[in-house]
């Protein structure tokens, strides 16, 4: 019993509808199981049933047998007892009279309890009716006349028995005849039940693989080739039951899976190829910063850009251009991949003369295919699509929202601009703008530099060799006078002075020449100002005590350790010039705050009166630009004939680290 009414093969989709809902009730497989338990059940119990009836039967049946048997007994008893009745010696025929009634009434009503059943059947029914017949109508009235001995009865009692017993007899026999019958019929029966439940066994095992085995072993090879990784795998939908269900969701499952599986193949090569387009793009930016942040001139360094940029996009030709803001014009800087005559033409040229100036005026990269654009204008418009160079990229130079330029690629097939290469020029771009803007501000902060250390100097010159060659100027021209005058008193007292003022003078130079040469490494300012002090006291002969606390500083930049010397110096210089002191005292704390102070016992001077007579020392002027340099605190204190003093104080959030 197989149940193949429905076999189909249904796709993954196939899906919607009342197939891919619940299964209904005639086709579930547990009512199909359930069904085949309830008519197994009811053929076994009805043939136990039928085997319990025959059983019964049967023993009702020689229970039937063994009271049909004592009908003969009994008439063979009754004759004995008419025998005793006649010789007077007993009583019992009555008794064995009325035990022979009962036992046909037994007969012909049975009896459940013991039990007792007569046999249904017509010839026993009949043969029971006719010994009933001939007992009541012929035996019993013979017998009773015989037991009164009532004489004239032609037939007796003894002569009547041996048919009697005949006849008790045969339905004897007939009834062992038919449950001789019934027992083979139980045997068989029961031969029909052994085969029956090897047959139901065998057919119950065959739906079970039908239904369960078969179609959990095709979920489980299913289950093997989705493990294996074949998302092609599909399953026949052979029922509509429960399995079926399960076999049309393993088919949408692997339909699903194999959606999912492909389409994350093809988000990893998306992302695959996104990273390494980025590994390229960080590369290429890394390398491109590397090289911008080397010393170049501006077009070594534009040259080295194109270049770069030229092999990481396969141009074959490239340019690179600067704007002139004043003049809105483009010059051009460099070229690769043109003759050098196409240089000599293009060299210049308005920002809106051509596709160039597109992101200078515009602010946006711009790609193009010359081929399209020459319906639109005029094909001599195009130098380089005359060298057949038809695919043009145009981004520009700049730093934030600077504009400094344009720089070009060349092809000579149009090429398509993706939006990520669009975005590595652009960056590009910027990246040459940022380093373009770099060498335009560290030369003009050389040049401030220079301007600065220029007026400073000049100061310098005027303070010292300025004011003594106007000494020795006037000196000269009274010693001329002198001369000329014959007067040599006057001679022979300016001649000393001379050679005091050209002293002084030499002094001078070399004093601003050493100054002019101090170099200074990381950490080497305490040397330095040692090395200041021991030339001071060289030259001036002035004792000089340095007292130098470093515990807790750390290295200033240069520049701030330039700035400190060359105030040192300036204050020295003073006391050379001017202080006629005897000695000097430099106290250096260079701690979180770092300080200076330079203190003589000379001859001082009056700040009121300075101020008032607006002579105002060159060098404290030059000392005090020089703090202002170092965002720092410089006090200078005096009284006459009580010496001066120098206070350089630079606070902790000035400093700078080397």
């Amino acid at each position: 019993m197989t149940d193949r009414s429905v076999h189909t093969t249904v796709e993954p989709t196939d899906v919607a509808g009342p197939a891919a809902g619940t299964p209904v009730l005639r086709d579930r497989l547990a009512t199909r199981i359930i069904a085949v338990s309830l008519a197994a059940l009811a053929l076994v119990l009805g043939m136990i049933f039928s085997t319990l009836l025959l059983s019964w039967k049967l023993e009702g049946a020689g229970a039937a047998i063994n009271d049909a048997g004592s009908l003969r007994m009994r008439a063979n008893r009754m004759a004995i007892e008419l025998e005793a009745v006649r010789a007077g010696q007993s009583d019992g025929l009555r008794e064995q009279m009325a035990q022979f009634e009962d036992t046909l009434a037994r007969l012909r009503e049975g009896n459940p309890a013991r039990p007792l059943f007569l046999p249904n059947e017509p010839a026993i029914r009949e043969q029971l009716a006719r010994v009933t017949n001939q007992w009541r109508h012929t035996v019993r009235p013979v017998l009773v006349a015989d037991a009164q001995g009532r004489p004239g009865d032609p037939v007796g009692y003894l002569a009547m028995l041996p048919d009697f017993v005949g006849e008790a007899d045969a339905l004897v026999r007939m009834i062992e005849q038919d449950n001789t019958q019934k027992t083979a019929l139980l045997r068989l029966s029961q031969i029909l039940l052994a085969f029956l439940a090897c047959i139901g066994t065998a057919a119950m095992i065959h739906l079970l693989y039908l239904w369960i085995i078969h179609p959990v072993r095709n979920l489980q090879g299913g289950l093997h080739r989705m493990a294996a990784r074949d998302f092609s795998v599909r399953l026949p939908v052979e029922t509509r039951d429960e399995f079926g269900q399960l076999v049309r969701g393993f088919n949408r499952m692997a339909g699903e899976l194999q959606g999912l599986y492909f389409d994350l193949e093809r988000r990893v090569e998306d992302k695959t190829a996104e990273l390494a387009s980025r590994h390229r793009a960080l590369a290429s930016l890394y390398d491109m910063t590397t090289f911008l942040s080397q010393p170049n001139d501006v077009e070594s360094m534009c040259r080295g850009f194109l270049q770069r940029v030229m092999g990481q996009f396969n141009a074959d030709g490239g340019s690179l251009r600067v704007l002139n803001p004043s003049e809105d014009k483009l010059h051009l800087v460099v070229s690769e991949g043109f003759p050098p005559a196409w240089h000599a033409t293009e060299h210049c040229m308005t920002v809106d003369a051509c596709f160039c100036g597109d992101p200078v005026r515009l602010g946006v990269p711009s790609s193009h295919d010359l081929h399209a654009e020459t319906p639109h204008r005029e094909p001599a418009t195009f130098p380089c699509l005359r060298l057949g160079l038809a695919g043009l990229w145009v981004f520009r130079i700049g730093a934030q929202h600077d504009v400094m330029g344009s720089f070009s690629l060349h092809f000579h097939a149009p090429r398509n601009l993706p939006p990520a290469e669009s975005d590595l020029l652009e960056t590009l771009g910027q990246h040459l703008g940022v380093a373009i803007n770099q060498l335009r501000l560290s030369a003009s902060a050389r040049q401030l530099a220079v301007v600065e250390e220029r007026n400073l100097v000049a100061q310098g010159l005027h303070d010292s060799i300025a004011q003594a060659l106007n000494y020795l100027n006037l000196q000269i021209q009274m010693l001329a006078d002198a001369v000329a005058a014959g007067q040599l008193n006057d001679v022979r007292a300016v001649v000393p002075r001379l050679r005091r003022g050209v002293e002084e003078s030499y002094q001078d130079v070399r004093e601003l020449l050493a100054n002019f040469r101090t170099k200074l490494g990381h950490g080497d300012l305490k040397l330095a100002i040692r090395d200041t002090v021991e030339r001071f006291q060289h030259q001036s002969n002035v004792k000089v005590t340095l007292r130098f606390n470093d515990a807790d500083g750390t290295p200033m930049a240069l520049e701030q350790q330039l700035q400190v010397l060359f105030i040192l110096q300036e204050a020295l210089s003073n006391v050379r010039k001017h202080a006629m002191a005897r000695q000097v005292i430099v106290d250096v704390h260079d701690g979180a705050d770092f300080t200076l102070a330079v203190e003589d016992d000379g001859r001082g001077y009056d700040p009121v009166q300075m101020l008032a007579t607006d002579q105002l020392h060159v060098g404290l002027s030059i000392m005090r630009e020089r703090a202002a340099r170092l965002h720092a605190q410089l006090h200078l204190h005096g009284a006459p004939g009580r010496g001066a003093s120098v206070r350089l104080m630079l606070p902790a959030d000035r400093r700078q680290p080397a």
